[in-house]
């Protein structure tokens, strides 16, 4: 007879789960009654083999030639298969008294580097030997299991993933040429000298500081410059400046094309077409045209958090971080640094031996005055 909260009906077992301490009890009772390993296995749905060898992990060994045979026991069974998978889990693989894992850390905390720039720049340069150098996502799963004296906050990359907008929207505003006429050359990365420009605010009301930022889109090198106001007179004197550093003759080649969204701080930008350099604007609100740049001032964002004035920072501090970032090894450049591969394009660029003036590497050493 049915009860209201029970039942006598117990579920057909399914084949590959491991066995319960109920099917050892079925077994038991099934052995008792004569069944042989096939019919026992039939009978609880699994096979004949699984059987067997459960019989043999809960029947106790004989001791001499008296006595009885040992029969088989469920608990001892349940007990015996308790102990097998407390030992049947993979080796941990990482010690926490190793040396790569305590520079791992270092490099988090102090240089913000991420896991996948440690293990790559670790096995390029050799630092430790292989065995000890574990992989980007064993160091990601430790993080997630709260095995290592970091939180997922040291990695707001790994944090924030926003879908990708494919369709611009319309705007009547139109400060130069269109990005679609700009060179195929420039997204396949094929050359140096083609950067993305854009501005970091703190906060976003009022008439402060901001920085301007550039990066070369295939060595990812990355500009910074301290600027009085997000408007188009301290865009175009920081611009100013950087050409002087770089030389009138060889700007054209430094700074081949230059690629901005459609901000009106960048309405006069299209004037620096007359030194050389093709000025091209994204479709309006579509940031993602600007992805290197975008994601850059992401990582930006770890030495200056949005909401905090730029006013607090020097243009020294600001110099400090692009270096910062510019040391850090990326995996798409072979753990190179962008500091490294673009010292290589000024190289090509300047004659070895006959650099006239003296150019900076990594961003602009003072704060730009209007």
């Amino acid at each position: 007879m049915d009860q209201t909260y029970s039942t006598t009906f117990t579920p057909d077992r399914e084949r590959g789960q491991h066995l319960k301490f109920e099917d050892r009890c079925s077994i038991k009772i099934y052995k008792k009654l004569g069944y042989s390993l096939r019919k026992i296995a039939e009978a609880i749905n699994c096979s004949a083999s699984t059987v067997m060898y459960e019989l043999r992990r809960g029947t106790s060994k004989r001791n001499g030639d008296r006595g009885r045979n040992p029969e088989y026991s469920a608990k001892r069974g349940q007990q015996n298969y308790e102990i097998n998978r407390s030992r049947c889990h993979k080796p941990h693989a990482l010690d926490e008294n190793s040396k790569f894992l305590k520079w791992v850390i270092k490099q988090v905390k102090e240089h913000h580097w991420s896991f996948d720039a440690c293990v790559g720049y670790a096995r390029l340069h050799e630092l430790f030997p292989a065995e000890d150098i574990v992989c980007t996502k064993t160091l990601y799963n430790e993080l997630w299991a709260g095995n290592l004296p970091l939180v997922p906050h040291d990695f707001p990359e790994a944090l924030s993933r926003k879908p990708r907008k494919n369709q611009p929207r319309k705007s009547k505003r139109f400060l130069g040429k269109s990005i679609d006429e700009r060179p195929e050359t420039v997204s396949t990365k094929e050359e140096y000298g083609h950067w993305e420009i854009d501005t970091v605010v703190g906060h976003k009301a009022g008439h402060e500081s901001v920085v301007l930022t550039l990066v070369e889109k295939k060595s990812d090198y990355y500009i910074a410059i301290k600027i009085p106001g997000k408007d188009a007179e301290s865009v175009m004197a920081a611009m100013e400046t950087l050409r002087e550093e770089y030389g009138e003759a060889k700007f054209s080649e430094v700074f081949k094309t230059i690629t901005a969204d459609n901000g009106t701080e960048f309405e006069r930008l299209s004037e620096l077409e007359t030194w050389g350099v093709g000025i091209y604007f994204t479709h309006p609100y579509s940031s993602w045209e600007r992805a290197q740049n975008e994601r850059h001032n992401r990582i930006f964002r770890r030495y200056v958090p949005k909401g905090v004035s730029i006013e607090k920072y020097s243009a020294e501090q600001i110099l400090w971080f692009a270096d910062e970032m510019n040391e850090l090894p990326r995996k798409h450049l072979g753990y190179r640094t962008p500091a490294e591969l673009f010292e290589e394009f000024l190289d090509q660029v300047y004659s070895i031996g006959k650099v006239q003036g003296n150019l900076i590497t990594s961003g602009v050493q003072f704060e730009i005055a209007i």
